[in-house]
């Protein structure tokens, strides 16, 4: 299973980089209103400019998220979001347009993410309509007292019924289990913010038998 992180923050990103096993970044408009810090400031430019850092740090897909709802805007804007780096994924929203839009930029051979998917039958529509990865929600299904990695588990059951070359990208991970039910059901990629990623290799046995170890050591050492 590939590591991606889910974040818009370059330290975040140099933090996990330095691990050796991040394959790739999805940002959002969300994530990326966390890092600016005057956001009537904050330009196109800028955001291009910060998806081309991002593309610098990791090499692998980086998912830059369009933000117009109609399929002929979505489409002119993620030329302009692929022309940044040869990295950029396309996030087209999994609505009517988005799925055209979808259509359309994967026929002309761009890189697309079909994210804020909720459902098995939002999940056929963007492998049919060609979408690199497909990114269903699980931690806002948990939110609604649904279970998220259960839709998982029917996206990967699905696809693999069929043969469908999209992967699917467990997004919106809230906790390790999340990551490790990933991992179990045969999901392609888990996105991850970077406070999981760290709670991934802490338990607590560990940090009491490095202890001991250390203590013994220092009594060696004497």
């Amino acid at each position: 299973m590939k590591f991606f992180i889910d974040t818009a923050n370059l330290d975040e990103i140099r933090s996990a980089a330095e691990l050796g096993m991040l394959d790739g970044v999805t940002t959002n408009p969300s994530l990326i209103a966390k890092i600016v810090k005057d956001p009537s400031n904050f330009t196109r430019r800028d955001f291009f400019d910060h998806i081309a850092a991002i593309c610098d740090l990791v090499d692998g897909p980086v998912s830059a998220e369009v933000t117009s709802l109609d399929a002929a805007s979505m489409i002119k804007e993620g030329e302009e979001l692929a022309a940044i780096h040869d990295n950029v994924t396309i996030k087209c929203p999994l609505t009517i347009d988005g799925l055209k839009a979808i259509r359309h930029l994967s026929e002309a051979g761009r890189a697309t993410n079909a994210t804020l998917v909720f459902s098995p039958s939002q999940a056929i529509l963007a492998a049919k309509a060609g979408a690199s990865f497909v990114s269903p929600f699980v931690g806002r299904l948990d939110d609604i007292s649904a279970e998220g990695m259960a839709l998982v588990e029917d996206i990967v059951d699905i696809y693999d019924n069929y043969g469908y070359m999209t992967e699917v990208i467990v997004a919106s991970v809230r906790h390790p289990q999340h990551v490790v039910e990933a991992a179990r059901i045969g999901a392609d990629i888990a996105t991850i913010p970077y406070s999981v990623i760290r709670q991934l290799a802490v338990h607590p046995l560990t940090e009491s038998g490095l202890k001991k170890f250390m203590e013994d050591a220092a009594v060696m050492k004497k």
